[in-house]
């Protein structure tokens, strides 16, 4: 009996992206009878191909020769003209100068240069968890989540204290909202606001320099060139965007997993997942970053099919996160899984600057959990964001129990 084809939503619409695993169904007849799928365009946008295998996503991904980033990297702008910061931000830049930009900013974001925000990180995930403990409940994603990423990359660029609510409002506004009726250019204006409130802070730091990442940028070469303000300023930018949504989102999520999954709670709290696995389980659970996108500067033959040069290509993480070719039983959230190579952090010349980073700040709040919480039970109905690019929650109401006895064996 033939099965009954499956048809494949609007994935530029963000409301086909709210359901969590709404897409599941859909990526899994992709996978196997579609993995090069053209998605049409819309009245005033072109079209782009859909690739969902995970070693397709992964190859694209590691191809910068064939496969650019610098027509835009995200359905956003790409369907819309591009992407301003194309060649220079890093993100939307390739060849020798994303090497030269990229070597730049690993003096600020090595594990050497941020031992002491590892301690600070540990230090504060710990803090706040405790408060919550004390209160009995809390909004994780808005009272926990929420502060410890962006507190730690606006250490990393300097960012005053009393200008972090507002970057933190902006950030959440430039790739996805808490409403369904986001308002016509209400996400461009918050990146331009965003791109506005850094041009004084550089202007700031090239008059007064300090060892912050902002301050680098604007004093050191990216190779043999000293980036102009712009430069500096888009790839602040990214790096606030990038240093907060990931963390954050996958924290979220996985709070929000394991509040419903007590087989995992248990293996989490009782030490039988091993925080390094426990952390690239939550990222390849949770992927908050739904896609990818790449246009290709010349004929690409793919599965059949021939992605003509000048095509957008969007790489679906979402989809190669559960590919049954690379993750045995890829529905089950598993804190032990290993090996696990999933792509939630990218993959090849544009691997994520900030993995390291984001690994740690994960892996402190799972130490933090296990350490002081007895149980999680979520009290309230979660807010899910509208985007296409994003995935995860802005609101998750729980109550937190504390850990009944002494602390655990790894903490005494």
């Amino acid at each position: 009996m033939t099965s009954a084809p499956t048809t494949v939503p609007d994935l530029t619409d963000p409301l086909t992206h709210l359901p969590p695993d709404g897409l599941d169904e859909v990526w899994a007849h992709l996978r196997r009878e579609d993995p090069v799928h053209w998605h049409p365009g819309g009245t005033d946008t072109p079209g782009f191909w859909v690739l969902t295998r995970h070693a397709d996503v992964s190859a694209v991904l590691r191809d910068s020769t064939r496969f650019t980033s610098e027509r835009g990297n995200v359905l956003a702008t790409m369907l819309h003209g591009g992407d301003s910061g194309a060649g220079s931000m890093l993100a939307v830049t390739d060849g020798p100068h994303h090497t030269a930009l990229r070597n730049l900013l690993l003096k600020a974001f090595s594990p050497r240069a941020l031992e002491g925000v590892v301690r600070q990180v540990r230090r504060t995930s710990r803090r706040l968890v405790t408060e919550a403990l004390e209160r009995g409940g809390c909004d994780f994603a808005q009272d926990i989540a929420s502060y410890v990423p962006l507190a730690t990359i606006c250490d990393l660029l300097a960012v005053p204290e009393s200008d972090r609510e507002y970057i933190l409002t902006l950030t959440k506004s430039a790739l996805a909202s808490d409403y369904a009726n986001l308002q016509e250019g209400e996400d461009r204006l918050a990146r331009a606001e965003l791109l506005m409130y850094f041009h004084d802070l550089v202007r700031h730091r090239r008059a007064h320099p300090g060892s912050d990442a902002i301050s680098l940028m604007a004093t050191e070469p990216a190779g043999s060139t000293l980036l102009d303000d712009d430069a500096v300023v888009l790839n602040c930018y990214s790096l606030i965007m990038g240093g907060d949504e990931t963390s954050r989102l996958s924290m979220i999520g996985a709070v929000r997993t394991l509040a419903h999954d007590a087989q995992q709670w248990q293996a989490l709290s009782y030490g039988t997942a091993p925080l390094k696995e426990a952390t690239e389980e939550v990222l390849r659970w949770t992927t908050p970053t739904l896609h990818f996108g790449r246009a290709a500067t010349e004929d690409v033959e793919l599965h059949g099919r021939t992605i003509a040069k000048g095509d957008l290509v969007t790489l679906w993480l979402s989809a190669a996160n559960r590919d049954e070719r690379v993750f045995t039983d890829p529905h089950r959230f598993d804190l032990a899984r290993t090996p696990n190579k999933h792509l939630s952090l990218g993959y090849g010349p544009h691997f994520c600057l900030g993995a390291y980073l984001g690994r740690v700040e994960i892996t402190a709040m799972l130490d933090a959990l296990r350490t002081f919480v007895g149980s999680i039970e979520q009290t309230g109905d979660e807010q899910r964001i509208y985007s296409n690019f994003l995935a995860g929650m802005s609101s998750l109401p729980v109550s937190l129990s504390p850990r009944p006895g002494p602390l655990p064996a790894w903490q005494e």
